[in-house]
């Protein structure tokens, strides 16, 4: 029941647009009771020739309520409809906002698939949560409230017969479909994960799958869930076709009780004969609102599954914690790490008594085997992780006492993994500076060596570079990363194997333009390999978690230490070539 309320609170802030829908529906069925009873009443009472005043009122009412129930027809599908698309917007919305604090720390462990598959099949399913688990069985009350008064104007026989037969239609028979469909819209909104997730999968690593022959199998296991998902839906849509003929034949039946009483009244007199097929009528009419009821535990299943598993990802507590934006006043853009170690996993140290310090406009390399906690010093700055001991400043400033946005918006990162959109390479400069003009955005581009390139192309900025760049080669999609890098001007520069996967030729084109970034900013490079490292202040030399060797390059060559082995057997790679 949790996940019922959780859901409840989520479409609240709709509440009146749902009450008008609602309304609307009752209106709706109302109308078309209303319709099919003065239809009886004025076709009986014509059979008995009476004058046309007579039957005046009985045809306006038909034409009335005949308007009417298109009417309201319509305006209950519009209103229903339009809550429904807005609860939709509003909790793909509330999804995305609920994540991005929790990235990336806290989605490492969910498969991308998976995420998409929350965001888009679960949020709509939820559909359902109000077009056919809230809606309908408060429409259902009103209208069951209003027939049995009408009932209970001619005999209280009728009303109970009414009642019995509309209890087992709307409550017992949605209660039996309950039992024989335990555990199926759970089992729906799985195999859709599944499937949505291994589509996805199987999408992102296609390449790999045909170059390892692996193509039958990733079909086969595709067909495999795709056939478990059709079951499933077959035995849905088995259990609605049985609910809706029993519906049907409980609509009859009480059609046939209510004959069954009526006539013996009809006959005593009780009960005037030309209403009498108005009250059948109104059972035929009004149980449409019970048509909607027998699927309603189905739906509320999968609606509650589909809920849970959006808040299984919404209730992690984000790693890094938040507080309001502290401003920091230029120049004071130096950086300092004082005794910092951290775990990702509460036993292992990434890092161990990290000290260290970049001051303002100082350019510090940082370099070791892999696995020696590089990266894990970019994730701390960056506060994707916070860490447990230790502090890291920036100028005098704790950055734990910063917003992630404040760092985000003083820091520019270019990475050996930067994402680049399936967007025009206008849309991807203007990510780090939306209100960019064409001259800075020409200025940066000349600054990372791509005019030639973009110049060559025939739609210029405009060009399109696919998913993740790939129309680029990885030179320019280096490249294309640093002039973003370039037009954000951000005070701190930090990166992250820029030239990683780079050939010679290229990672020298790159490093040119790398430090020509690194003109008056704060920087933190960090590299595996050794080219270039004579151009900085500072190398930082990392091995399992801690700083071994601290100098320039002309000092850690002079020590002989790891950094020397290290670069000896960089020259002996590249004179083994």
């Amino acid at each position: 029941m949790k996940v019922f309320f959780r859901l409840v609170k989520l479409v609240a802030p709709q509440w009146q647009r749902m009450l008008w829908a609602i309304l609307l529906g009752c209106l709706t069925v109302g109308s078309n009771v209303g319709l099919l009873i003065t239809s009886a009443y004025l076709i009986s009472k014509a059979a008995l020739h009476p004058s046309v005043a007579e039957l005046m009122v009985a045809i306006v009412g038909v034409r009335f309520f005949g308007i009417a129930r298109a009417v309201f027809r319509y305006l209950e599908r519009y209103f229903s409809h339009d809550v429904t698309f807005r609860l939709l917007s509003r909790l793909r919305v509330w999804f995305y906002q609920a994540l991005e604090p929790l990235a990336p720390a806290s989605l490492q462990n969910y498969r991308s698939g998976d995420l998409l598959s929350r965001i888009v099949a679960d949020v709509e399913v939820l559909k359902n949560f109000y077009l056919r688990v809230l809606a309908p069985p408060l429409v259902a009350v009103l209208i069951l409230m209003l027939m049995l008064i009408f009932y209970g104007q001619f005999d209280h026989s009728l009303a109970y017969v009414y009642l019995f037969f509309f209890v087992l239609a709307g409550v017992l028979l949605p209660l039996g479909v309950r039992q024989l469909g335990a555990g199926r819209g759970r089992q729906l909104v799985a195999a859709r994960a599944e499937i949505n997730t291994k589509l996805v999968d199987s999408i992102q690593g296609m390449t790999e799958i045909i170059a390892y022959g692996q193509r039958q199998a990733v079909e086969e296991s595709i067909k495999q869930s795709n056939e478990r998902l059709i079951k499933l839906q077959g035995q849905t849509a088995g259990l609605s076709a049985l609910t809706n003929s029993l519906s049907s034949l409980f609509m009859h039946l009480a059609l046939w009780f209510m004959l069954v009483l009526s006539i013996p009244l009809v006959t005593a007199g009780q009960i005037n004969g030309v209403y009498l097929a108005v009250l059948a009528l109104g059972v035929l009419s009004s149980f449409e609102a019970v048509g909607a009821l027998p699927m309603t535990f189905h739906y509320l299943e999968e609606s509650l599954a589909a809920g849970k598993r959006l808040f299984h990802i919404t209730s992690n507590r984000p790693t890094v914690s938040t507080r309001e934006t502290t401003k920091v006043t230029p120049p004071n853009f130096g950086l300092r790490f004082e005794g910092l170690s951290f775990s990702y996993d509460g036993h292992t140290y990434a890092l161990r008594d990290i000290n260290f310090t970049i001051p303002q406009g100082g350019r510090v390399a940082v370099v070791g085997p892999s696995g020696a906690g590089k990266s894990t010093l970019v994730n701390l700055l960056l506060r994707f992780w916070d860490y447990e001991q230790g502090a890291i400043y920036l100028g005098e400033q704790n950055i734990k006492e910063l917003s992630t946005q404040s760092m985000s918006d003083l820091v520019a990162v270019v990475s050996q993994r930067t994402h680049l959109f399936n967007a025009t390479i206008r849309e991807n400069l203007l990510l780090a500076k939306p209100t960019a003009s064409e001259e800075e955005m020409a200025a940066v581009i000349r600054r990372a060596r791509l005019e030639d390139f973009i110049r060559e192309l025939p739609d210029g900025y405009q060009t399109y570079i696919g998913e993740g760049g790939f129309k680029l080669s990885g030179g320019q999609r280096q490249r294309l990363a640093i002039a973003r890098a370039l037009l954000k001007d951000a005070p701190i520069l930090i990166l992250d194997e820029a030239t990683s996967g780079l050939d010679a030729v290229t990672e020298q084109e790159v490093l040119t333009a790398i430090f020509d970034l690194m003109q008056g900013r704060t920087c933190l490079m960090i590299t595996h390999r050794l080219t270039g490292l004579e151009k900085m202040d500072q190398i930082l030399v990392l091995s399992a978690g801690r700083l071994v060797e601290q100098g320039s390059h002309q000092e850690l060559l002079r020590n002989q230490g790891l950094f020397y082995e290290m670069w000896q057997l960089s020259r002996q790679t590249i004179a083994n070539l």
